[in-house]
């Protein structure tokens, strides 16, 4: 593929890689959808109606637009895979396009948000545990338990890739019944003198549109799922796509049924206040208390799922990198399919995150770091879009038919923009302290790069 100025064109990658040995296993579609599933679905779903209630029935429309932007990114995605079958997803795309430097902070900002996304759902997790064993009460065993639930998914990432996808696919599907339950049966139970007002925040529409996305993006975040663990999933050229678009089209669907009827069924005043909205839903719906019981373990195998799912991702773009010398070779080594050393550095940083979460009482600085994951996760959507708008450019259209050219065209275009405003919605501070996280990985690309440099000369010498 040619390359423009100095870039240099990286060798290409093999079309598949070996596993090594019994515990290592490809996933199928069924796991790839449940991998982007569970990854997109985590405990953020269980908040979102009371988080998006003070903006009014209009955030359902925010819905849709993000729907429909993540749909498209998942299209892109798809068509990229299809041309680059490899694990490490936007960071196979950027650097072959444009190069070691664009894929280092593809891989760097994508590393970035799956660590600290693993913080921010076990600091969650233990507040859906707190329904179940009063913990908050003390510290330390707070911290216990939000070390243990992450530590758990990645010990099962540790016993190899036939077990990550066994924990998703099973908690996939356990956690689809209590939502499917709020989703479907709300509708029976849905009164429309309880949505409340239309626009409820006195902001215009435009504004309460962005407002209410700026706090959905998050729960978005795992479209890119299959791409980049492309290099264990069978025939990635066609499941990839596959999955990516069937896994994200029916998280959308779920999210959006499962807020209208909670919509639906507490009533505006009260779910703007709520703590546990998903409760109150199945307590309108049937009556008791039961539902905050029922609802806290759903919440928690969701959580489980996507941090299993999400750890394995923070091993997998590194890995790709690593291979390539564009992170420390220790990243590169894999035992039982998974990547340890990606791992093992991701849960020690979640964790060291986690304690400091707890112990400094930042709770405004941990929030801020996880708008941060919702602009870091946008740097690698940018240069893999980008990089479909490139190879689309780049003297390719030989090979595509003018109508399907102009459709990908569009789509990358579509998906460009969609990236672009979601760095709008992630807010000034944190687009200000993610700048700052990049400029940390550019450090350490000079130091990877100077290491290469100089070991090339020496083997000339």
């Amino acid at each position: 593929m040619p390359h423009t100025g100095t870039v240099t064109k990286p060798a290409p990658a093999p079309q598949h890689e070996e596993l090594p040995n019994k515990h290592a296993r490809r996933f199928g579609l069924p796991v790839a959808t449940a991998l982007v599933m569970g990854n997109i679905i985590g405990g953020g779903i269980f908040l979102l109606p009371a988080s998006v209630a003070p903006f009014g029935t209009i955030s359902l429309v925010a819905f849709g637009v993000l729907t429909v932007g993540a749909i498209t990114l998942a299209l892109v995605f798809g068509r990229l895979a299809r041309r680059h079958p490899q694990t490490g997803g936007p960071y196979v795309y950027a650097r072959e396009a444009f190069g070691d430097f664009a894929g280092f902070l593809a891989s760097w900002s994508y590393w970035i948000t799956t660590w600290v996304s693993n913080a921010a759902l076990a600091v969650a997790a233990v507040g859906y545990l707190d329904v179940l064993l009063p913990i908050h009460g003390s510290t330390f065993w707070t911290i216990v338990a939000a070390l243990t639930v992450q530590w758990l998914p990645a010990l099962a990432n540790l016993a190899g890739t036939r077990y990550v996808g066994a924990v998703q696919l099973v908690s996939t599907v356990l956690k689809f019944a209590p939502l499917l339950l709020v989703a479907i049966g709300g509708l029976f139970f849905f009164h429309a003198d309880n949505l409340g007002p239309f626009r409820a925040s006195g902001d215009s529409s435009l504004g309460a549109v962005s407002a209410s996305a700026a706090i959905l993006l998050f729960s978005y975040l795992g479209v890119e799922s299959a791409s980049v663990s492309a290099g264990e999933v069978r025939d990635p050229e066609r499941n990839v796509g596959r999955a990516t678009v069937l896994g994200t089209g029916l998280a959308a669907l779920l999210y959006l049924l499962c807020t209208l009827a909670v919509f639906g069924t507490v009533s505006h005043d009260r779910l703007v206040d709520s703590d546990a909205p998903f409760s109150d839903a199945v307590n309108a719906m049937f009556g008791g208390t039961w539902g905050g019981t029922a609802v806290a373990v759903a919440a928690l195998v969701s959580m489980l799922g996507a941090l299993n799912g999400w750890t394995l991702l923070s091993a997998q773009t590194p890995y790709a990198a690593a291979k390539d010398g564009l992170f420390p070779a220790v990243f590169a080594k894999k035992k039982r399919g998974t990547p340890t050393a990606g791992v093992l550095v991701a849960v020690t940083l979640a964790s060291l995150l986690t304690v400091y979460n707890y112990t400094a009482g930042s709770a405004g600085v941990f929030e801020t770091l996880v708008l941060v994951t919702t602009f870091t996760a946008t740097v690698p959507y940018l240069l893999a879009t980008a990089a479909q708008i490139y190879f689309l450019l780049s003297g390719q259209g030989h090979r595509v038919s003018g109508p399907r050219l102009a459709r990908d065209l569009v789509l990358a275009l579509a998906a460009f923009g969609f990236s672009l405003w979601l760095v709008g919605g992630a807010g000034y501070a944190a687009v200000f302290q993610g700048v700052l996280f990049l400029f940390v990985g550019v450090l350490v690309y000079a130091w990877i790069a100077a290491r290469k440099k100089r070991t090339a000369a020496d083997a000339t010498d």
